[in-house]
């Protein structure tokens, strides 16, 4: 996955299996413990089967500023290129 790609991703509210592995580019049941590691660690309880994408952010600590960066950098060549 690239920057932009990513960024569209944690934009969710949401975070499901399948966004997990492709955060992290683990197994579907190496995602699903780590679902389980992340659930473990929240101070309150949550009644879905996703997690919220801030916490999941947080805990793989996702750069969201440096993506950003990376993003912008990408759209002014685009812009001098042409």
């Amino acid at each position: 996955m690239n920057a932009e790609e990513t960024l569209k991703l944690v934009s969710k509210t949401w975070c499901n299996i399948k966004d997990l592995m492709k955060l992290t580019g683990l197994s579907k049941s190496s995602a699903i413990k780590l679902k389980s590691k992340i659930k473990e660690q929240l101070d309150y309880e949550i009644h879905t089967t996703n997690l919220p994408m801030n916490v999941v952010v947080d805990f793989l600590k996702i750069d969201i500023n440096y993506l950003k960066m990376l993003v912008n950098r990408k759209e002014e060549s685009h812009e001098i290129d042409q």
